[in-house]
């Protein structure tokens, strides 16, 4: 059964999805001969544009573009600068996670929306950008979302028109919903609840021009355009293993669940170059000087950082391999600019206990070094 309904092709806005001129953003449902959904009812749409940047691919710090073989075999030490990390927050937050009880937001895409700068700087919108990357997001559905799936029928999204671009609009939290209910007046609709990437791949899949989140909740809303999205889908992992776990709660089996997803799950380090120019892995120290191997679960990760770091990809066999070689590295610490987890050497034992990968025939690249 298709969750989704589908973009009609050559699509032309409906009468009743009219604005006046000096309103950028209009909305209309994507149901061929659906009634507009509920957050999509144009007559009452009042709120500006929802705001957007341009963002250069040179604001991605390599996303995407890292060496499709493994990091140099054997660099130096980390790189100058490349201790003393700053970290984000450790845990996603655990209070106000409901901004309407009975619905829970997704609170690290809120907390990224709720940071915007007006207009939001291309750095902001990774924030937002890389969250999205976990966790589920609302659509609003015109009539009762259960009663549309039960019986079969696609759900129609809900489609904002910015001039000839169309967008897919998504929430994440109940607050932005009761917004978006108050600036349409339509209480005649239903909440539903997806998992963000489901989302995201529907938007790419159906040709839109990209995604904006909390349109109703200025400043706290954003467009992501459809060249973040298709660069951000293009080195994801599908299940999202390490991001989803570094954003629920933490438990004392969460370092053993970390690891072992870190054993299939598709992996970055940050490949930098020291002051002589020879390459490097980044790295971090603790207070008392142990060095930790950063990992990152998706290039974005990196990219928010602003560091001129390179994000390489790097298997889980690549790391045992490369933990084995420097005995001295205390661990990792995955995903620094938060929520991030260090797990050391015992923690990494699904990791270690990885047998070595053999090199395909011509390709002599080993598994990366930190030093």
């Amino acid at each position: 059964m298709a969750l989704f309904s589908r973009r009609p092709k050559d699509p032309t806005p409906a009468d009743d999805a009219a604005v006046p001129a000096d309103d950028a953003v209009t909305a209309d449902s994507d149901a061929t001969g659906a009634t507009p959904s509920g957050d999509a009812s144009a007559e009452a749409l009042t709120a500006e544009p929802a705001p957007s940047v341009s963002i250069s691919m040179t604001s991605f710090g390599g996303l995407g573009s890292g060496p499709a073989t493994p990091p140099p075999a054997a660099p130096p030490a980390a790189p100058e600068g490349a201790t003393k990390r700053v970290l984000g927050p450790e845990t996603a937050p655990t209070e106000g996670v409901e901004s309407v009880p009975g619905l829970r937001d997704n609170i690290l895409v809120r907390t990224a929306l709720t940071d915007l700068s007006t207009p939001p700087a291309a750095t902001e919108l990774l924030q937002v950008a890389r969250q999205l990357m976990q966790g589920h997001l609302f659509l609003r559905v015109k009539g009762d979302a259960r009663a549309i799936l039960s019986e079969g029928r696609e759900i129609p999204l809900a489609v904002a028109t910015v001039g000839e671009r169309r967008f897919v609009m998504a929430y994440s939290s109940g607050a932005a919903l009761q917004a978006s209910i108050q600036a349409d007046g339509d209480a005649e609709t239903s909440a539903l609840a997806q998992p963000s990437l489901s989302i995201l791949r529907h938007v790419l899949a159906q040709g839109y021009d990209g995604l904006i989140v909390d349109n109703y909740s200025a400043p706290a809303r954003a467009v992501i355009p459809v060249e973040l999205l298709t660069k951000a889908l293009e080195t994801h992992d599908a299940d999202a293993a390490v991001k989803t776990l570094l954003a629920g709660a933490r438990t004392d089996q969460t370092p053993s669940a970390v690891a072992d997803a870190l054993t299939r799950a598709p992996l970055w380090v940050a490949v930098g170059q020291t002051p002589d120019g020879r390459p490097g892995l980044a790295e971090a120290r603790s207070a008392e000087g142990e060095r930790f191997l950063e990992l990152f679960s998706h290039p974005l990760e990196l990219a928010v950082l602003q560091r001129k770091d390179r994000a390489a990809p790097v298997t889980g066999a690549q790391l045992a391999a490369a933990l084995r070689r420097d005995t001295q590295l205390a661990g990792v610490v995955i995903d620094p600019a938060g929520p991030w987890i260090r797990l050391r050497r015992d923690d990494l034992a699904p990791v270690l206990a990885l047998p070595d990968e053999t090199p395909a025939p011509g390709s002599a690249a080993p598994a990366p070094d930190a030093g």
